[in-house]
């Protein structure tokens, strides 16, 4: 199983929120560094350490820690000690100093000499470097593979992209490699691999935190629009759902909610705010009549939430069929119109969004204990071939392929209207992200935002309530 370089990033972001912290994983991963030089090396023998100014460096500096002792150890690291771009590298390089093991500050390619090593080990660039490389950077690779030596690289290869393998310009040729925690999808296939148990706990990975936040960082340079146009399709015996749906939404960042309602509700609907975009169309409740005018309007937007609101009737659940019959885009599925999922033959992504008894309607399993659930809604969703987010004291997340579980979250937000909040925030997600983070993400933003107002003003929150601490919720803990 392999883990791509963003993925990484969060996982670790993940760990340090279980309280195992970067330092724990740095010291780890330097002690196992220091192994593999040891597997090639000879007592006495002279080697060459060569670091960039990111934690991959501060790996290679705790390895030489490691390695004083029985090695001639000198450290180089590219660029100032006080551009190191992390305090726990940057404690790591000051521990060098006060255990007078030798270090050289290379500020430019021409200040660079490997002398002549029996051993380079490779801290240069981590994985989510790509592209073009910079000085001194590109000449301390290129001094690398010149060096008549055995060269150990740290995590990935220097140079190379991590996700594809691919090389830009140039890259350090290791004759082993010691990449952390999973395989990199690029080093797939090499036997010069080594794969290093630094102690992540399997729930950095399993529980969906604030790493997964990561993924929403913004380009400064976008465009309205850019981060999703949602629809909602809702309404009819109820008009507050859809309007906590479509509010939800724009709250998790996208640029434009619209809401499709009867227009005998419109009025009502746009009363819960001036944000909305309402799109009514006749009548009391959704109708097959309706759906190829909403096929069309849905064809103009990222993403389609449908069921807030719209009640069970069989005309509804008849139109619900046919809209999601006829769509082939991301449909965010809550309420009702969860019941007919089972039986569409659809081309759309679907998320579906149910509470367990709704799990159940749809022909899914219903057991209390979160991870015998997880283990059947997986298998449940490959079958479907859709997304589920099953709602619970432990969310369950699952594509089928990957499953995850949310913990955030408590027991006030058994009130009515939580899950339409859920659903919008899942739809705004979906605009950018992949189904499965998508649907993860929004799970833990809806409960940590249930979290921060019960912990301001005690239980009985309204879901309303929800709607302004969503933006701390998915921005605020970086």
């Amino acid at each position: 199983m392999t883990i791509t370089a963003a993925r990484m990033a969060a996982v670790d972001r993940n760990a340090a929120a279980l309280d195992v912290s970067t330092k724990q994983l740095m010291e780890s991963s330097g002690h196992a560094l220091a192994r593999a030089v040891r597997d090639v090396a000879e007592p006495g023998d002279s080697v060459a350490i060569v670091a960039g100014r990111g934690n991959n460096g501060g790996d290679a500096f705790v390895a030489a820690r490691f390695l004083a002792s029985d090695f001639d150890v000198a450290v180089s690291l590219l660029g100032r000690p006080e551009t190191i771009t992390t305090d726990i590298a940057r404690e790591n390089w000051a521990a060098l100093q006060a255990a007078e093991i030798e270090t050289k500050r290379v500020l430019d390619s021409t200040a660079l000499d490997l002398g002549d090593p029996d051993v380079v080990l490779d801290g240069v660039l981590g994985t989510g470097v790509t592209g073009a490389l910079r000085e001194p950077e590109r000449s301390a690779i290129v001094a690398a593979n010149k060096a008549d030596a055995t060269v150990v690289s740290v995590d990935v290869p220097s140079g190379m992209d991590a996700d594809t393998g691919d090389v830009a310009d140039v890259a350090v040729e290791a004759d082993r490699i010691v990449t952390f925690h999973k395989l990199k999808p690029g080093l797939e296939g090499r036997d010069d691999v080594t794969v290093a148990d630094i102690g992540i706990p399997a729930a950095a990975e399993m529980f969906v935190g604030p790493g997964d936040l990561l993924s929403l960082e913004r380009d400064p340079t976008a465009h309205k629009g850019d981060f999703g146009r949602v629809m909602v399709i809702g309404g009819g015996p109820y008009t507050g759902a859809p309007a906590l749906c479509a509010q939800a939404a724009l709250r998790a960042g996208a640029d434009l909610a619209y809401v499709a309602c009867p227009d005998a509700i419109a009025g009502e609907v746009q009363g819960y705010a001036a944000d909305l975009i309402v799109e009514p169309f006749a009548g009391e409740c959704l109708q097959p009549r309706h759906v190829e005018d909403l096929l069309a309007d849905a064809a103009e937007r990222d993403v389609v939430i449908i069921g807030p609101g719209l009640g069970g009737a069989n005309d509804t659940l008849d139109a619900v069929r046919d809209f999601l019959a006829g769509y082939e885009g991301t449909a965010v599925v809550d309420a009702d119109a969860l019941q007919v999922v089972p039986d569409v033959d659809t081309d759309a992504d679907l998320i579906c969004t149910p509470h367990q008894g709704e799990l159940a309607t749809m022909g899914g399993p219903r057991v209390d204990d979160w991870e015998e659930r997880a283990a059947l809604v997986a298998e449940f969703a490959a079958n479907l071939g859709a997304t589920i987010l099953v709602k619970g004291a432990y969310d369950v997340i699952s594509d089928g392929e990957t499953t995850r579980a949310n913990r955030t979250g408590n027991p006030g937000m058994t009130v009515g209207g939580t899950g339409d909040v859920l659903a919008g925030i899942t739809g705004a997600m979906a605009s950018t992200q992949d189904s499965a983070q998508a649907a993860a993400i929004a799970a833990y933003a809806n409960g940590t935002a249930g979290d921060a107002v019960v912990e301001e003003q005690g239980y009985g929150l309204l879901a309303s309530d929800l709607l302004g601490a969503i933006p701390t919720a998915l921005w605020g803990e970086r």
